[in-house]
């Protein structure tokens, strides 16, 4: 892995920090402010009956901050086009509609996050869409899964809570021959430390209430291409549907992602001395985190990603109580769901975020604890951790 990486829409030139802080930032022209303007704003001015400045007529369409967003939401991840929606799932499910049609098939990953299970298995196959799992690391079992009417394959890596690795470039693979489209859910990741456009994917998605806002003061959403055509034909859907970012949310975002790389670097640094904690620690049977040379993806994920993140899940003795108690006990890592921000977060995932795939093929171990590793103090986080364990 390698201290620094550039975005292919900056070929060699900027490096991720760089871009991350001036790409979609451009200085207000009438004041000189270095921070783009919150264009609170609902229609716009017309000079004449379509005479349109800049393209701006009505926000659910266009909003300059939301704009600017878009622009630098594209240049992280390499691609040609970005669209910000007001939260993950809404970006997800204009994609599925976007891609979709009745009789259409999609292969899912065994380990996905429960608000994507739910969208697949609840909504969308209302309407004629027919899914199934494969375990997405292994990418002999996602091409068993492709049937002729197979239309996209979805992945995350790392998931969800399992923290699963799947090798990117070698699916893409598989999704070119089927003639597939291959989605990758970059949430866990971040374009900082990973950009599967590069690796043959043909959209990324994000939630943007996780580390890309980074403060656990905003929800949203974004989808990023690399095909024109493609981006065409999301943004006529993202405006027909409407769930577009607002201008606030788009501007905390936008603000947010100045400081991504940082805050990515100290959530690894974290992440890891949690893990080493945990594998020494008695009461836990096993660690999840693809930095763990004996994690089965570890080897895919120093390949793909430039370090291995903030989310770490594990299991401990004394089954599914055991593991709720220590939710419980935790202080300084604060029980709730979400992840991503500065603050350390503690949950259940089996009762909390992943409770809609019980029963389900994508149902999680009892007793799973899954952490976002904040940007506290190590010894901090460690002492606490130490002390819910018992």
């Amino acid at each position: 892995m390698s201290d620094s990486h550039t975005t292919s829409s900056t070929p060699g030139t900027q490096s991720f920090e760089t871009v991350a802080i001036h790409a979609g930032n451009t200085a207000d022209p009438l004041t000189g402010a270095v921070v783009p303007p919150i264009y609170q704003v609902s229609t716009y001015k017309q000079d004449g009956v379509g005479g349109l400045r800049g393209g701006y007529e009505y926000s659910r369409s266009a909003n300059p901050t939301r704009t600017a967003l878009e622009e630098n939401l594209a240049a992280l991840e390499g691609g040609r086009r970005g669209l910000a929606f007001a939260s993950g799932l809404a970006a997800e499910d204009c994609l599925l509609r976007a891609l979709l049609a009745p009789g259409d098939h999609v292969v899912i990953p065994n380990d996905a996050y429960g608000g994507t299970f739910r969208l697949f298995a609840k909504v969308v196959s209302r309407w004629g869409v027919e899914w199934s799992v494969a375990d997405t690391s292994d990418p002999e079992a996602v091409r068993a899964a492709v049937t002729d009417r197979t239309k996209a394959i979805w992945v995350e890596t790392p998931s969800n809570p399992l923290l699963g690795i799947t090798d990117i470039a070698a699916v893409a693979q598989i999704a070119r021959e089927s003639g597939a489209r291959l989605v990758v859910d970059n949430t866990f990741a971040s374009p900082y430390l990973q950009q599967p456009l590069a690796l043959g994917a043909d959209v990324v998605v994000h939630s943007m209430t996780k580390y890309m806002g980074g403060h656990s003061d905003v929800v949203g959403g974004a989808l990023v291409v690399d095909d024109e055509a493609l981006g065409e034909e999301l943004a006529y859907h993202q405006n027909a549907m409407g769930a577009v970012a607002g201008p606030f949310d788009a501007w905390l975002v936008l603000r947010g992602i100045k400081t991504l790389a940082v805050r990515m670097d100290r959530h690894s640094e974290n992440a890891t001395k949690v893990t080493d904690m945990l594998t020494r620690h008695a009461r836990v049977t096993s660690v999840l985190y693809p930095g763990l040379p004996e994690h089965p993806g570890h080897e895919i994920a120093a390949k793909q990603m430039k370090a291995f993140g903030g989310m770490v899940s594990f299991r401990v003795e004394g089954g599914e109580e055991a593991a709720v108690e220590v939710c419980n006990r935790a202080r300084l890592f604060t029980l709730g769901e979400s992840l991503g921000g500065v603050e350390s977060l503690i949950e259940h995932p089996g009762r909390m975020t992943h409770a809609s795939v019980a029963g389900s093929a994508l149902e999680v171990p009892g007793d799973l604890v899954r952490l976002s590793v904040g940007i506290e103090a190590a010894d901090d986080l460690l002492a606490d951790l130490q002390q819910a364990l018992g």
